[in-house]
């Protein structure tokens, strides 16, 4: 079977789109976290800047820190994300983390209504 440009388009238009889906996903719950937290100036914009942002910032610099200084890659990439969260929702490190904590804890509440709805298996995550 050949894959014509046709095909190579659709499978990069879907790409495109599933990830702009997922980054939507994830500052809305970023974005429900921050507003259950009290951080005034929350937004789906600002949430989904903190995403992206602090995903490929946190990677860059996990990624340098951990080819010099070894396992502290992880944790500079985790404190390099949480900096991004409260540098664009402009609010405290505590903040920060709680707004973090608490968008996990949504994402799985609802991952787990949707497998108890048979909408969604957590299986699924396994590609992850």
């Amino acid at each position: 079977m050949v894959h014509g440009p046709a095909m190579v388009f659709g499978i990069g238009a879907a790409m495109i789109l599933g990830f702009l889906l997922a980054l939507f996903i994830a500052a809305l719950f970023l974005w429900m976290a921050a507003k259950l937290i009290g951080i005034k100036n929350a937004s789906i914009g600002k949430a989904m800047i903190a995403i992206l942002g602090g995903g490929i910032l946190a990677a860059i610099v996990g990624s340098l820190v951990g080819a010099v200084l070894g396992p502290l890659g992880p944790i500079a990439a985790f404190l390099t994300n949480l900096w991004v969260i409260k540098a664009v929702f402009d609010t405290g490190w505590l903040r920060a983390f709680l707004a973090w904590i608490l968008s996990a804890v949504i994402a799985g509440i609802v991952m787990g209504i949707l497998a108890f709805l048979g909408i969604f298996t957590i299986g699924a995550l396994a590609a992850l």
